[in-house]
This record gives structure tokens, C-alpha cells and sequence, in this order.
């Protein structure tokens, strides 16, 4: 297994340097960027009358390969390796579980981008608004199931055994469930249907946001030969460091330096009406006159820039940024000291220390 140079400064660019490749040739080893006879009858098999290739790539492989080329940060695909590195696991075993995690992820940033009306992702224009909404949406679809001949891949070449294999399964199924039911939740609020409370929405964020990084905490240590203790508390951890990520990524959408420069995407999240957890924290803190207006402006659906840093402003006028801040930061370090004693000392003890505390520290 490579390793990092022992006499190499750890950071957090040092990691994503050392594991993005690797993830990157692994995709591109599963997922063809083009199909021909033989490669789309390896993924969909024999057929009575006749496959179209061409258009085969067209309306599936070019959307897809659209979004995955444009990087991306793959932190959960990382976080699995990591975590093999830290039970001193075969990565080579788990490099397309990796895959699988990576995969999952963006098929649910192509729906959710439908969903929500978004217009930029990864700097470019979403995927449904350059290939159309019938076609984006098939093809997020697409990578939920693609992953599915990983499994398939496993069985066939004996990788592990059938209880490991059948345990893989279940968590990916039931944690693809969890996130669809993340992402109702989150939909449904910013209808306008119901304010939610506090643990209301960190459930949604575990759900939403938090699952497919405990998806790969757990694939990660049980490829690796963990007990069910560390399964379990390890995807307690990610989860944690998932929800944390995801109340960054709400702020970084109304204060951070990339949006403050971009006033078409700045604030979006207001424009879609999320209760994100700094507007939670507005109503709940906020003299009624002004909770009242910023549930009318969430409401409204509006893009006027204007009426958008008006909303930012109440969340501001109520410490509602800082009070946001200070709870990711909160639940991981809580969750760092948790599972501190159940990782070995080590360099990959470190890295996943260092990641866990970028994910919240990020400014982009």
C-alpha cells in the first residue's frame, strides 16, 4: 500500500494530493468514458435486438463524465481510505468501494440541483441545464445503481466473503434510503410547510449530508477487518464531521469569500427558502418584526440581490452566523474525542484529525 513520505508535513493539500489521483484512476477504471459493443454489454448485458452506443454515451456517460471532471473535493471516498490506512487494510481491496461512495455522491448532486433550481456547480452551469432537466435526471439516477456492479464485481473475483459482502449491501441500501429521506425533509421546509427546531434539522443533516460520509466510515472498517464497536462508532464519527460539513456549506452560501464575489450565486440558499440552521437560529433569536421578514423573504423565492443581503443582515443582526460556526465546530471536536481512543497512533490517525477539523475550516 503507498504511504505518505514519513518526512512530508502533513496538511490537508498533502492529502488530497496523495489520495485524489488514486480515486481518479479507480473511476475512470470503472466508469467508461465512452461505450462500445463490448463495454456496454458489460454493464447492461446481452440484448434481443440491437445496442446504440453512440447514443448510449450521449444520453448517460457525457452527463455524467461532465460533473465527475470537474473535480469535486471526494472527501468521503478519502475518509474511507483513510480509515483502512488506519486499521493498516489492503487499499487496492477498498479503493472501489471508494468509487462507489464518489459515484453516489454526484448522482445526488445532479437530482438535488434539479430539485432545488440551482444554476452553478463546481463553476460550471449544472448538469441539467446544459444536457436538460430529462436527461440530468436519468443520469443521477443512474449513478445510484451503477455502483451496484461493484458489488457484483466482489462476488465474482471472491474479493471478501459472502457476510461482508451481504453487510456492505445492507448499509449502502438502507443509507441511500436515510438520504432520500434527508433530502425530503429539507425540501419540504423550504416550501415553507414547517419551521423546523434545531435537532430537527441536524437529523436532516445527518440524513442529508451525513449518511453517505458514514456510508464510507463504515465500508472502510469493515473491508479492513473491523469489529462492529469501531463499525459503529467510526460511522457515528463521520457522520458527525458530515453534519458539521454541511452547516460550513450553508454558511460559506451566504458569507463565504468565493460567494461574496459571485452575486448571482450568493445567497442561493435564500432563494430556495432553506431553513438552513443560521435562519433557525434568526427566528428563534430575532425581535418578531424581523424573524416575520425573513420568513417573507424566504418565502418570496426572491433573486434580488438586495432583498438577499437583507435576509443575510437579520441573520447577522443576531449572531446567527457565529452561533452556527461554533456548533459544527463543536460537534467535531465532540466527535473527535470520542473516536481519539479507538484509533491506533499513527500518521493516518493524524490525517483523518486534520481532515475532520478542514471540512469546518474551509473557506471555498
Amino acid at each position: 500500500m503507498i504511504r505518505s513520505e514519513p518526512n512530508k508535513q502533513t496538511s490537508i493539500d498533502t492529502i488530497i494530493e496523495e489520495y485524489k489521483p488514486r480515486i481518479q484512476v479507480a473511476m475512470q477504471k470503472f466508469l467508461p468514458r465512452k461505450f462500445d459493443q463490448s463495454l456496454i454489454k458489460h454493464f447492461f448485458g446481452d440484448v434481443k435486438y440491437a445496442y446504440d452506443p453512440e447514443s448510449s454515451t450521449s444520453a448517460l456517460l457525457e452527463p455524467i463524465w461532465d460533473l465527475l471532471d470537474r473535480g469535486g473535493k471526494q472527501w468521503r471516498p478519502m475518509l474511507l481510505c483513510l480509515i483502512n490506512e488506519v486499521l493498516k487494510g489492503n487499499e487496492e481491496l477498498v479503493l472501489p468501494m471508494a468509487v462507489l461512495c464518489e459515484l453516489t455522491h454526484n448522482g445526488t448532486l445532479i437530482v438535488d440541483d434539479v430539485e432545488d433550481d440551482s444554476k452553478l456547480r463546481r463553476g460550471k452551469a449544472c448538469v441539467h441545464l446544459l444536457y436538460g432537466v430529462d436527461l440530468a435526471i436519468n443520469a443521477g439516477n443512474a449513478l445510484y445503481f451503477f455502483p451496484l456492479l461493484i458489488f457484483k464485481d466482489y462476488h465474482e473475483k471472491k474479493k471478501v466473503t459472502d457476510n461482508i459482502l451481504i453487510r456492505c449491501y445492507q448499509l449502502y441500501n438502507q443509507e441511500l434510503l436515510n438520504l432520500h429521506l434527508g433530502q425530503g425533509l429539507d425540501i419540504y421546509w423550504h416550501q415553507g410547510k414547517k419551521n423546523p427546531n434545531v435537532d430537527e434539522y441536524l437529523q436532516m443533516c445527518a440524513y442529508k449530508t451525513g449518511v453517505l460520509a458514514r456510508l464510507s466510515a463504515r465500508l472502510g472498517g469493515l473491508l479492513a477487518g473491523a469489529n462492529d464497536t469501531f463499525i459503529d462508532r467510526i460511522g457515528i464519527f463521520a457522520e458527525a464531521i458530515g453534519v458539521a460539513f454541511q452547516i460550513q456549506d450553508d454558511l460559506l452560501n451566504i458569507a463565504g469569500e468565493e460567494f461574496a464575489k459571485k452575486i448571482d450565486i450568493m445567497g442561493e440558499d435564500i432563494h430556495e427558502g432553506k431553513r438552513s440552521l443560521m435562519v433557525i437560529h434568526s427566528l428563534e433569536n430575532s425581535p418578531k418584526e424581523q424573524a416575520d421578514r425573513l420568513i417573507a423573504i424566504l418565502n418570496s423565492k426572491t433573486n434580488d440581490p438586495v432583498v438577499i443581503k437583507e435576509a443575510i443582515d437579520i441573520m447577522k443582526a443576531s449572531k446567527s452566523l457565529e452561533y452556527a460556526k461554533q456548533k459544527a465546530k463543536d460537534i467535531v471536536s465532540q466527535a473527535w474525542k470520542d473516536i481519539d481512543p479507538l484509533l491506533p497512533e499513527s500518521e493516518a490517525k493524524e490525517k483523518i484529525h486534520i481532515f475532520a477539523n478542514y471540512l469546518i475550516d474551509r473557506n471555498i
